[in-house]
Parts: C-alpha cells; structure tokens; sequence
C-alpha cells in the first residue's frame, strides 16, 4: 500500500483525498457530542448506511456459509448488530483520552491474567492474540493502563490521507506500534526477543498461509503467529474485549495460553477460541470481512 500520496495516480489521490475529507469531516461532526451520545450515534449511523456500503449483503452471504441455521430475524439482526459494533469502534478509536480512561478501568478476568503477569516477573516473551471482535483496542488500552509493555502490530490503510489520522488516533491509545512488513516485523521481533509483549489479531484471510477451519470451513489462516511463539517461546495467549450490554464499557478476557506444539494445531486452537467467543456474542465479530472467500459456493467475485 502506498505510503506517499505521490506514489498514485492524478485520479487516486482526489478519489483517497475527497474520501479522507469526508469521513473526517464525520467523525469531526459526531465527535463534538458527549462521549455517551457520540459512541452510539456513530454505531445508529453506520449501520444504517450499511446497506448503501454493501455490507449488508456481505454478512448474510458470511452467514448462508458459516450459521445457516440461523433464523432470518437474527440474520437481520445481525445486519444491524454488526455495523453498529464496527460505527462504535470507530468512534472510540477517534476518541482520544476520553475512550483511554474508559477502557483503562475495564475489568480483566480469566486464567491468561495469571500467565500474563507470570511471564512479565520472569521476562518471558508473551503473544497476545485476538480478532475483529468487539474493541481490541479497548483491551490494549485495558493492559496499557496497568503498566504492561504492549505492542501491536497493525496493518497501514489504502488511503494514505486518512492513513495517518488512523496512526495517530492508534499512538494516542498507548503502547508500541508496529507497522506490518519487512521493517515493522522486525521490531516487533527485537521487542519480543527482549522480554516484551506483543498483540497480534489474526482473524483475517492471509495469502500464503495454511487452510485451517472456521465455523467448520476451510479459512486460510496465518501461522506466523504460533511460529514466533515457539521460535522465541513466547507464551501465547487469547485475548477479546467484550463489549458490555450498555454499549460503552468492556470486559477483558485473556483466555488459558494455547499449547506448544506445532504451528498448525495452534493456529487451530486460536481460530476454535475465537469461533468459541463469536458464537456467544454473534453481533461483536466483524462478519464484514471474507473471512472465507467462498466465491464459488457464494458466486462472490475475489478481490483484486
């Protein structure tokens, strides 16, 4: 991805230029309301705009592959549940201290707690991993707050205007950012070799990974995680945000460490604890992504 507006062409730049003034211009709109007001009025607005975005036809066709079971009145449900969740991370990420302080004081449970402060008095490397699911963000914040030394790695966006707005919003949060690609990586190894803790979400379809399951079907998944996990025996650790019934605050779960054994099998244990979570609070995963990417089953067209 272009990280120098230079670097496109006469018509991409405006295209990336009119997109980035706009949804700033948004963001900038809803963000003078108090905190308590912004929060669900960027949830109401994007998922009211989700059909218009193709979104709308993007989870159904997730769903028709991973839960046909599911009734047509959740199926819709979700059509509305999923974008408000995506509108409400979005406003926080752009929320600045605000979320920060709300997130900060969000309770963390479950048996990962005890691994995770194990392995900070000992110096032991520790691999957080997670999903799209609720606001990992608001669980970075969570362990940020209590003086972990976290860092996370995050993927640069097409547009390289709003790229850099997103950058700045994701440092306010605290921790350590790492840029996904040669250079980015390899800090984020330095820190990991020298005792630190890293945030990995890898929910996403990786090409050149290795087709695991989801949902009971094939999902190309990365193995990159677990394989950095037992080259620098790192403790490696499910992580969620779970998103609270008032729609403000979370509650952070860091699950038991997954096991060492070999790349695969972990990998399929992260994806089994996530698909775990998702099936308990189906509105809280990100079912906008082609996690899958079953064109043929679905008659979807890929991605360039």
């Amino acid at each position: 991805m272009p990280a120098d507006p230079a670097d496109l062409s006469a018509s991409a730049r405006a295209r990336y230029y009119a997109a980035n003034l706009a949804l700033r211009a948004v963001i900038g709109a809803i963000g003078l309301l108090p905190y308590r007001r912004r929060i669900p009025a960027m949830g109401w607005l994007v998922s009211r705009l989700a059909p218009l975005a193709g979104f709308d036809k993007r989870v159904r066709h997730n769903l028709t592959l991973a839960r046909p079971d599911l009734p047509e009145t959740e199926v819709r449900r979700l059509c509305r549940a999923v974008p408000d969740n995506a509108g409400r991370y979005l406003m926080e990420m752009f929320s600045g201290a605000e979320f920060v302080t709300r997130a900060s004081g969000s309770p963390i449970e479950g048996p990962g707690l005890a691994a995770l402060e194990e392995a900070r008095a000992t110096g032991r490397p520790v691999i957080l991993v997670t999903g799209h699911f609720g606001n990992y963000d608001a669980a970075r914040a969570a362990l940020v707050g209590r003086g972990f030394d976290l860092g996370a790695l995050y993927r640069r966006m097409a547009n390289p205007y709003f790229n850099a707005f997103y950058v700045r919003a994701m440092q306010d949060i605290g921790g350590i950012l790492f840029e996904q690609g040669r250079r980015g990586m390899a800090e984020m190894v330095r820190h990991l070799r020298g005792g630190g803790i890293i945030a990995i979400v890898a929910d996403l379809h990786a090409h050149g990974g290795r087709e695991l399951t989801y949902f009971g079907q094939p999902a190309v998944t990365s193995i990159v995680t677990a394989e950095l996990a037992l080259k620098y025996d790192a403790v490696l650790i499910p992580l969620y945000a779970v998103r609270q019934p008032g729609g403000l605050d979370f509650r952070i779960e860091l699950h038991a460490p997954i096991v060492h054994s070999d790349p695969e099998t972990m990998m399929q244990q992260v994806n089994d604890d996530l698909e775990t979570m998702v099936r308990a609070h189906m509105g809280q995963w990100f079912w906008i992504h082609r996690r899958w990417k079953p064109w043929l089953d679905l008659g979807l067209q890929p991605e360039a």
